[in-house]
Formats: C-alpha cells, sequence, structure tokens
C-alpha cells in the first residue's frame, strides 16, 4: 500500500507530464488504447456507455471521497463566495467559447467542442493547483463541488442554447442523463463511503492512491480520443490549438478579474482563476465520444482532448507562477524590512 501511495503521489505531481507522455505513446501506436472506446452497451437514450465512461465514473468517484459534511457545511457558510465562483464559472467559460468561435470563424464541429469544454464544471485537478499555489482550498472544493452538482443541468442547457448557431442540433436530454450517471452517481457513491467510512484507517490508506488513479484515468481519456482520432489531429491545423490557448488562458485572466471586481482577496483571486480556467475537459471527451449526438461531429472530441492535455498543463505552470511571484514577493519584503 506505501509502494501505491509514493506512486500515486508522483503520478499527481507530474499529472501533465503523464498525460504527455500517453498522449504522444498513443499517437505512435493507436491500438494500446483502443480499448478505451469499446461499446459495452448502449441505453435507452443513444448514449454508448463505454470504458471511457467508466473511467470518467472513477475519476469522479475519487473525488467524492475527498468530501466531507464539513466541505458542505464551509458551502453554507460561505454563499457569497460559492455564488460569485459558481455564476463566474457558468458565465465566463461558456460565452467565451462562443465568443472564441465565432471570432475564429471555427468550423461547425470544432466550435461545438469547445463550447462543450466551456460549458462543463471545474476541473478536479484544479483542487490541487489551488493547493500548491497557496490559494483558499475550501474555496476551491467548494467551487468545483457546486459547479458539479450543477453540471446535469447547466452543461446541457448552455451547449443547446450556445450550440443553436451552427448546424448540428443538440438534444439536452442525452447530455442530462450521461452526466447523471458517469458525474453525480460516482461521486455521491464516493461521498457516502466517506463519510461511513472516513475515519477507518484501511480506508484513509485506500483514499491515499485515488489520486493517482484518477491521474491514469485522464490519461487513458487523452489516449482514447487519440486512439481513434489521431490522424485528424494535425489535419485540422493550428487552429485547435489557438482556440484552446485563447480559450483556457483568457479564462484564467477573466476568471482573476471576477474576484478583483467582487472584492476577494488575493488568495481567493488566485483560486477562482484557476478554477474558471480549468475545465472538466474529460467529460467533455466522455459526452463528445459516448453520446449519439455528436457523431456526425467527431472533431469535437479532438478539441475536447487538446484541452484536457493543455489544462493539465497549463494548470500547473499557473500555480507554479503564483507560487514564484509569492515567495518573490516574501523574499523581497525580507531583505528590505519596513522601518518603524
Amino acid at each position: 500500500m506505501k509502494t501505491l501511495q509514493k506512486v500515486s503521489h508522483f503520478l499527481s505531481n507530474y499529472t501533465s507530464l503523464v498525460v504527455i507522455a500517453i498522449a504522444v505513446v498513443t499517437f505512435l501506436c493507436p491500438v494500446i488504447m483502443q480499448w478505451v472506446n469499446f461499446t459495452l452497451f448502449v441505453d435507452p437514450v443513444s448514449n454508448k456507455f463505454t470504458w471511457q465512461s467508466i473511467i470518467i465514473g472513477i475519476i469522479m468517484f475519487s473525488m467524492g471521497l475527498t468530501l466531507t459534511k464539513e466541505d458542505f457545511h464551509i458551502l453554507a457558510q460561505r454563499p457569497f463566495d460559492i455564488c460569485i465562483g459558481a455564476i463566474a464559472q457558468y458565465l465566463i467559460m461558456p460565452f467565451l467559447a462562443f465568443a472564441i468561435s465565432r471570432v475564429l470563424q471555427l468550423p461547425d464541429a470544432i466550435a461545438l467542442g469547445l463550447i462543450l469544454v466551456g460549458c462543463c464544471p471545474g476541473g478536479v485537478s484544479s483542487n490541487i493547483m489551488s493547493y500548491l499555489c497557496g490559494g483558499d482550498v475550501a474555496f476551491s472544493v467548494g467551487m468545483t463541488t457546486v459547479s458539479t452538482l450543477l453540471s446535469p443541468v447547466a452543461t446541457p442547457l448552455l451547449v443547446s442554447f450556445l450550440a443553436s448557431g451552427t448546424q448540428i442540433t443538440i438534444n439536452g436530454i442525452p447530455m442530462f442523463i450521461s452526466i447523471i450517471e458517469t458525474v453525480i452517481l460516482p461521486v455521491a457513491l464516493g461521498f457516502i463511503l466517506n463519510y461511513f467510512l472516513g475515519k477507518k484507517a484501511l480506508f484513509m490508506e485506500f483514499q491515499k492512491i485515488m489520486p493517482g488513479i484518477a491521474v491514469l484515468g485522464l490519461a487513458c481519456v487523452v489516449g482514447g480520443v487519440i486512439s481513434s482520432q489521431g490522424s485528424n489531429f494535425f489535419r485540422s491545423g493550428v487552429i485547435i490549438f489557438l482556440a484552446v490557448l485563447l480559450h483556457n488562458g483568457l479564462g484564467y485572466l477573466l476568471g482573476y478579474l471576477a474576484g478583483s471586481v467582487t472584492g476577494m482577496n488575493y488568495s481567493k483571486r488566485k483560486t477562482i482563476s484557476i478554477e474558471v480556467g480549468m475545465q472538466n475537459a474529460g467529460l467533455a471527451t466522455n459526452l463528445a465520444t459516448t453520446t449519439a449526438q455528436f457523431a456526425s461531429a467527431p472533431q469535437a472530441a479532438i478539441i475536447c482532448a487538446v484541452s484536457c492535455v493543455w489544462h493539465s498543463i497549463s494548470g500547473t505552470l499557473l500555480a507554479g507562477l503564483f507560487a514564484w511571484r509569492d515567495k518573490h514577493k516574501e523574499k523581497k519584503v525580507s531583505t528590505n524590512p519596513v522601518k518603524a
């Protein structure tokens, strides 16, 4: 168990490198990750349930295992912060994706994928990034929790609304059901187990290996898309990469500004910046590849997968930049103390 925990710690510290490594290996040898896309069954509303769906469920289950009663008490005690965070999450990224797709005149399928990423809740790894940069971790967990709980309604509604300008018809019901199956139920199961077993020594040891499993899961989701769409990655041109960079980077910036405008302190501003900019692109990838209505837009899955990889890299870089800036300021203050 100790060895597994050390491996998990390593994977958590080098998330972006692990995801990139799996992506490169899969691009060179696609057959390695073909299993991720195998269909297990098709439910009544035409959602494919694949191994990828199982993996997303495991990732969200790992999030549920971190939730406690105290986290929900924090939500109740800080309604203003959480409300601002949720509004920023579901206004900035969805409408930013729509604006970028119009400005860059993205093809319908690529625009749909970017909008889908923008309408998903915050990524689970954003909590780790907030911790690494000295942000408000409780606020981060609260934002991720609320945006995730709102996602079954918010994500389908926003995608349906913002994608109405494309030639691809979107029905929110399949997305709603898919998010319930792969997000809400696993999170709820994880929370329930943590509630009843959270103080058991063996269970606490088990919890420590889940972050690493979540990282491997994210890498497998990206690998699954590359195995099926890898040949189209570079055929789509630099436009996909430009759109992802703009969406993610402006998300960080506008998230930080939202915190400034609403009077949040520096710690909270760092947190809301990371929470808004880092999306659950793994969920977006799963929706784009398993929901039947996206079958006519395979490039939507490609931009979701690129977002998966880049958000992990950029989140790590931003957290490191915040941490470096704080240490630099502390060092400057210590070497130049204010005279009484």
